[in-house]
């Protein structure tokens, strides 16, 4: 989610960043920040912000800045979610920039606003782009549930590519009903291939089929792409309000232990701290779990030795916080649960995972002292995983 970098951009005031968004990137010193003011804009709520935004995605695409802050402008018209913007979204589908194309579709299913029948036509026509547009607008499809594509979309479920099949039977799944085009996602979820088991996480949330649950908690993406799936099909509205039914699931899948995960052989770690720190930082999930796994496998003494060099090294790269934060829940391993308290207590956006795995790691460790930081934390938080979790381990408490 954008939003989580919001805080980076904080020092730019709206007056500022109107100013940029529309001037000729000569006339700049640091033309980035016309596209890093689009970004901030996207926080305001002013019309006159909205207005500005719209006018960027007029901005002259022969320039790379302007073509980037175009991109970014219309990215941020789908936060704001004001009908005004449909028209000039609906323009940037037919643009020749695919990036362009692809964050108009999704802007558009942000605004979920109803769709006339020639914007409707306007959508099906984007269809006929190279496969990542083609996937973002049967997505829009989807979660729009536009039946408008039916005819077309259909024709896709047996496309070679995963990425553009699983997409058109999530839609099948979800506009049609026909539940049984799921059924070759779940051998995906275990896919060699990361971009593949992330598709079919992403493609069985918007299927919206609360039978897939399990399957889905168990595949080796990250934590937070699961749960934003899982989440959309137990708690759609967003409230953190999860069904009896389900709790269970949505704890492990939370709390996040590799042991609970279908973990491939291939992605396991031999014994050896460097391949595991090495590991533990590849950019396939499946490797870092298997890696966790290794891990906890290992006798605490060297448990600990492998968790201080990480610390020592990376403990600033927030996915190496997050896995060591998990670790020392997971493992029991009181010897450091300060850490646990440090990543408690971040508040930057990107260590907001962090933040989960401390909250479970407070119950495991019986860190009682940091109830007080769990209350604020569930009554503040708008991330619904974090909220929900520090809910989880306050009622535990209780």
């Amino acid at each position: 989610m954008a939003e989580r970098f919001d805080i980076l951009f904080e020092g730019m005031s709206e007056e500022s960043s109107l100013k940029i968004l529309l001037s000729d990137p000569k006339d700049l010193s640091n033309p980035v920040d016309k596209y890093m003011a689009a970004t901030r804009l996207a926080a305001c709520t002013s019309e006159e912000s909205l207005q500005g935004l719209i006018s960027a995605v007029d901005l002259d695409p022969e320039d790379l800045f302007n073509r980037i802050t175009r991109r970014k402008a219309i990215e941020a018209l789908g936060r704001r979610k004001d009908v005004q913007a449909l028209g000039c979204l609906f323009k940037a589908l037919k643009f020749d920039d695919e990036p362009s194309v692809i964050n108009a579709a999704d802007s558009i299913t942000q605004i979920s606003a109803p769709l006339t029948e020639s914007q409707c036509d306007s959508l099906l026509e984007a269809l006929k782009g190279s496969d990542p547009q083609k996937r973002s607008v049967i997505q829009a499809h989807t979660r729009l549930g536009l039946k408008s594509g039916t005819s077309f979309i259909q024709t896709l479920i047996h496309d070679e590519n995963p990425l553009i099949s699983g997409a058109a039977r999530a839609f099948c799944a979800r506009v049609e009903g026909d539940l049984d085009q799921l059924k070759p996602l779940i051998p995906q979820l275990q896919d060699l291939q990361a971009g593949r088991r992330r598709s079919a996480v992403i493609d069985l949330g918007d299927a919206g089929d609360i039978t897939m649950l399990d399957y889905l908690i168990k595949s080796a993406v990250s934590m937070p792409l699961r749960a934003k799936s899982a989440f959309q099909l137990v708690d759609p509205s967003k409230k953190a309000q999860v069904p009896e039914e389900h709790i269970q699931s949505i704890t492990t899948l939370l709390q996040d232990d590799p042991r609970s995960l279908s973990i491939r052989e291939e992605w396991l770690s031999n014994q050896d701290p460097i391949e595991i720190e090495k590991n533990l930082q590849h950019r396939d999930e499946g490797k870092q779990y298997g890696a966790a796994l290794s891990l906890l496998n290992m006798p605490k003494p060297q448990q600990i030795e492998i968790i201080d060099g990480i610390h020592s090294r990376l403990w600033s790269d927030y996915g190496a916080n997050y896995l060591l934060t998990s670790l020392v829940g997971l493992g029991s391993i009181h010897e450091r649960e300060e850490l646990v308290r440090t990543s408690l207590a971040e508040i930057l956006p990107q260590y907001a995972k962090s933040r989960v795995a401390a909250a479970w790691a407070c119950l495991k460790l019986d860190l009682s002292d940091q109830l007080g930081l769990l209350k604020e934390i569930s009554t503040s938080s708008k991330w619904v995983p974090l909220k929900w979790s520090c809910s989880q381990v306050l009622k535990k408490y209780s």
